[in-house]
């Protein structure tokens, strides 16, 4: 009887070393996004430099973490989970599951979560209530509205767009969504440097 619970012991610690390790392995630390309210994009940074930046909407509602407020949190966050990875491009999401329908950018009269989803996690007390309010990084039909405030809380793409920052960053990613323009940002300055300066009004400071 002793050997058998000592045997199931070592099994169960065997499986958690195993599957925390997987974890640990594919954790991105290289990666992080900068979200812009004020410029409605996002920019990828791997390891400080900028990468690319994505037009992106966030929330018609403005800004907060009030639950049942649909508006999106600003501050520092991390990629949660990432859900869809093999789905097709316009795939339905509800309840991040795939409902098995699939349809077209910009179909009249739809606005569900398609494509693929990074479900974020707030990292600090005024925002640490984003995972359960099921704050996304998501992909939407309604891509004629990308570029302006239109979302119920999260951070809408365009469906080539979210696919492609899927592929490229992990669990664990850096998030950080700012009112300001990314050029109040190391990163953002010399992404805006190479690419003709931001779309607005600069801001003169980051705030949180």
């Amino acid at each position: 009887m002793f050997q058998k619970r000592h045997f199931i012991t070592f099994s169960l610690a065997l499986i958690s070393a195993l599957f925390l390790s997987s974890c640990g392995s594919s954790f991105d630390s290289n990666n992080q996004m900068v979200v812009s309210v004020r410029d409605q994009k996002m920019l990828l940074v791997k390891e400080g430099q900028p990468v690319k930046a994505y037009p992106i909407s966030t929330s018609k509602f403005g800004l907060g973490t009030r639950r049942g407020s649909r508006r999106t949190p600003l501050g520092k966050l991390e990629v949660a989970k990432k859900i869809g990875g093999n789905a097709p491009i316009g795939a339905v999401f509800k309840s991040r599951r795939r409902t098995g329908e699939v349809i077209r950018p910009n179909a009249p009269g739809r606005d569900p979560i398609v494509t693929r989803i990074l479900w974020l996690r707030g990292k600090e007390r005024h925002n640490a209530n984003t995972l359960g309010r099921c704050i996304y990084i998501h992909g939407t039909p309604e891509e004629r509205n990308i570029g302006r405030p239109a979302s119920y809380g999260c951070i809408r793409m365009k469906s080539r767009h979210v696919i492609d920052l899927y592929n490229r960053v992990g669990v664990g990613a850096q998030v950080k969504i700012i009112r300001g323009s990314l050029d109040t940002t190391p990163a953002g300055r010399q992404y805006y440097a190479r690419n003709g300066g931001p779309p607005r009004v600069r801001a003169t400071a980051t705030r949180w």
